[in-house]
């Protein structure tokens, strides 16, 4: 995101840190700090140590540059400190349209669904990044200059919030904050001026829980605070070519995002019990129709989930993901599961005939896979044939 315009100002007056905390609140941010701008060097050994290991599983996000991504000063010049946010995202589930989206099967007087994880049923990020704006122009009006940065691989952010006493890291790698939990998106100001660090570091709140660890349906948090990115399902679903086999029973019912690990976790679990969450946002979208999905133009799917992490922007990728979510919640005998299917296995898109096969064979359609002008055995792609053969746990 490009910088905040800097005001011609003849002398700078250094911001009170106290008064652009109340700014953020006043913006509707949950929880604000501030930070010296200093490297994260133990952060980047981490990020490179993990990288040479794999288990970044091909995601550049901040393993592409943890040069870049662990210094303040490669984001804006000169920088001395961080102003961080945190806005939560924890919200009461609205009706579901399409099926219970945290159920595990379809229920028939619906369309199956497919669940997307809390922080994507709505845009998040754009008003934790109007509330940050707004704070940096409280800045840059003193002379100063201020970039905003979310959701990008110019920082980590969860390691910035850490800094500014935001909260801790938990076993499942993501920042807690006391007495709230992890439902919230992170963001950061960094900026020239000078300004004093706010609150001190939080200890552990952890403490001997495993839970998350245990929780995760693949296993992939191999660590405390160590997660393998070739098994966390929130990123298998980000990652081009064929969702891996090994994993496709455990996705579930979930087209996009995981929160097993923040589900199972006791500080989120207590905040549930105890404080009722925020109504929803009136466009929000807990579960996806997954017939209605694989039967939309590209175009169409692309505007409608246009703010996921989509591999290259191409639909093919939506379409392989919801046709494993069907292989494990359709009902094979559905006629519009049925018809979904028929339509997926003519696909011109090899990636998407394969995940067809595997989806028809797991809900016991076999009977799909030929006539009707059908020849996979003849396939030209490899992927297809491949499927053709390889073994699929029944249901």
């Amino acid at each position: 995101m490009a910088a905040v315009p800097t005001a011609s100002r003849p002398e700078r007056r250094v911001p009170d840190a106290a008064e652009l905390v109340a700014l953020g609140r006043a913006h509707g941010l949950d929880a604000v700090g501030v930070a010296p701008a200093e490297p994260f060097a133990t952060t980047r050994h981490h990020l490179e140590r993990r990288r040479a290991a794999g288990y970044h599983g091909g995601m550049s996000f901040t393993y592409r540059r943890p040069e870049r991504s662990c210094d303040p000063g490669m984001a804006l010049r000169d920088a001395r400190a961080l102003v961080v946010a945190a806005r939560g995202y924890r919200r009461a589930a609205p009706p579901a349209v399409h099926g219970d989206p945290c159920g595990s099967a379809a229920d028939s007087a619906v369309s199956p669904a497919g669940r997307v994880a809390r922080y994507a049923w709505a845009d998040h990020y754009g008003p934790l990044r109007t509330a940050l704006t707004a704070v940096a122009r409280r800045i840059t009006a003193d002379g100063w200059r201020a970039r905003v940065v979310a959701d990008d691989n110019a920082l980590v952010d969860r390691e910035a919030a850490y800094r500014a006493g935001l909260g801790w890291y938990g076993k499942n790698a993501n920042l807690l904050l006391p007495g709230e939990g992890s439902w919230f998106v992170l963001g950061s100001i960094v900026t020239d001026a000078p300004l004093e660090a706010t609150r001190d570091r939080v200890d552990d709140g952890c403490g001997t829980c495993t839970r998350c660890l245990e929780g995760c349906p693949t296993g992939a948090i191999v660590a405390p605070g160590v997660v393998d990115a070739r098994r966390c399902l929130a990123w298998l679903l980000q990652v081009e070519g064929p969702f891996p086999r090994e994993h496709r029973v455990a996705l579930g019912n979930r087209i996009y995002g995981c929160d097993d690990c923040q589900e199972v976790c006791p500080p989120n679990r207590r905040v549930h019990r105890t404080r009722p969450s925020t109504e929803a946002e009136p466009d929000a979208q807990p579960a996806v129709d997954l017939v209605d999905l694989l039967a939309a133009p590209d175009h169409e799917l692309l505007a409608r989930h246009g703010r996921w992490y989509i591999p290259r922007r191409e639909a093919r990728y939506l379409r392989r993901n919801a046709l494993v979510v069907l292989g494990n919640v359709g009902d094979g005998t559905d006629p519009r599961v049925v018809a979904a299917l028929r339509g997926a296995l003519r696909s011109d898109d090899g990636l998407v005939r394969s995940h067809a096969v595997w989806a028809s064979r797991r809900v016991g359609r076999d009977d799909l896979l030929t006539g009707e002008g059908l020849d996979l055995d003849a396939d030209p792609d490899p992927l297809v044939r491949a499927e053709l053969t390889a073994p699929v746990e029944q249901r």
